[in-house]
């Protein structure tokens, strides 16, 4: 333990770093040469990944994304379909994802283009991709209000300020809440000129990225207290709901939208504004959706769907079976 207390974290950090993926010593041989548990390396390895010491790029085979991804544009009518390796971490999983859309990004953005940005874990993993972006002179405006999350960071504000910093472009903040208590409390808050005006930039972006939620009592939105389990479970069971696009646009698994009592609590763009957009970027890496992606293909908002080779792979063995 001594050399940890020395030492700063950071040089610490990629010493095991670089032992470990440049001379593949062992997390044994680490251990024992800095004076370390075998567990405590794994997780000083794993840190290192997340502070970006450590970027690691899964490549794979071109036939392999290809041939998913013209069987996604075939069957949906889509522009490009992302599809990230499987991984076991949850985390890792949605980095990997993220990773595709912050890399396309990189290669689509063009001077003077927009692009609105939507809140959650999904999301906010793009603008925490670690690389060297080229500088574009763009746009990120939020497409939805401001929300907070104890111990997470997926508030559009704080994602779109974050995008703009590594793209070296401008954001522009949406100063309304992501959710309110019921319609006539909307309504009164895009009544006001300068969020309406901020609305309307946003609905005329080229590029939209957007989140896919699937629904149960214990989903996100049921999370971040925007919704109860109760309104959850009818709009499951009583309306036939099984995903959300963005956090508040309902869909059944034919991808119709379906009108609930959680419809007009949200301050953001609305389906059919996210329809006319260009390029809506739908990102859900989760093994848990889908049919929530599923159903968000069939809606025809999408354009572009960023998710795991598993998930892929469902997508399309629900669709050849007609569920």
């Amino acid at each position: 333990m001594v050399i940890f207390e020395d030492k700063q974290e950071s040089e610490l950090l990629t010493e095991i770093a670089v032992a470990y993926y440049e001379y593949e010593q062992t997390q044994e041989e680490i251990a024992q040469r800095f004076g370390l548990s075998r567990i405590k390396v794994g997780r000083l390895l794993k840190k290192a990944r997340a502070e970006g010491i450590v970027e690691i790029s899964v490549k794979y085979h071109p036939i392999f994304s290809s041939r998913i991804e013209q069987q996604f544009v075939n069957h949906f009518g889509i522009k490009r379909a992302l599809i990230a390796l499987d991984h076991q971490d949850e985390e890792e999983q949605r980095r990997q994802v993220a990773a595709l859309v912050s890399n396309y990004l990189s290669s689509t953005l063009k001077n003077g283009m927009t692009v609105a940005v939507g809140q959650g874990r999904n999301v906010a993993a793009i603008a925490s991709h670690v690389g060297v972006f080229p500088e574009k002179q763009c746009k990120f405006i939020c497409g939805i209000g401001g929300t907070q999350r104890v111990g997470e960071i997926i508030d559009a504000d704080h994602i779109s300020r974050s995008l703009a910093r590594k793209f070296s472009a401008t954001s522009e903040t949406l100063y309304a809440p992501a959710y309110v208590e019921n319609s006539e409390l909307k309504r009164a808050f895009i009544q006001n000129r300068v969020i309406k005006d901020t609305l309307e930039r946003a609905a005329k972006a080229d590029i939209a990225l957007v989140g896919i939620g699937d629904m149960n009592e214990n989903c996100y939105m049921v999370q971040l207290g925007w919704f109860t389990p109760q309104e959850v479970t009818y709009a499951t069971l009583n309306q036939g709901v099984i995903g959300d696009i963005a956090g508040y646009g309902f869909f059944d698994i034919n991808g119709n939208p379906i009108d609930t009592t959680m419809n007009d609590r949200v301050i953001g763009l609305s389906i059919e504004e996210l329809r006319n957009i260009p390029c809506v970027i739908a990102i859900a890496s989760e093994n848990t959706k889908a049919t929530a992606i599923l159903g968000a293909l069939r809606s025809g908002v999408i354009d572009i769907i960023a998710t795991s080779a598993s998930n892929a792979r469902t997508i399309l063995s629900l669709q050849q079976n007609k569920i």
